[in-house]
């Protein structure tokens, strides 16, 4: 079997691997967080001819916000 990792390898190592796994998941989950505006545009794009009462699966009502409340007459 191969040297164990110790002292400061140990340290590279694992910092070679948080860092390489952050760099994996950042144009996943942190870019479209800081940036919505370029995601928002794209699906407007893409999205343009598409009625979404069309092709809501099972004759089911299209999602609406459960608690928009409507308002009380005063």
């Amino acid at each position: 079997m191969g040297r164990k990792l110790t002292g400061w390898r140990y340290g590279a190592f694992i910092g070679a691997l948080v860092g390489t796994i952050g760099l994996a998941a950042y144009p996943v989950t942190v870019h479209p967080m800081l940036y919505p505006e370029e995601y928002k545009k794209i699906q407007a794009i893409t999205r343009k001819n598409i009625r979404q009462e069309d092709v809501q699966p099972g004759n089911m009502k299209v999602w609406s916000d459960p608690f928009d409340r409507k308002k009380e007459k005063e």
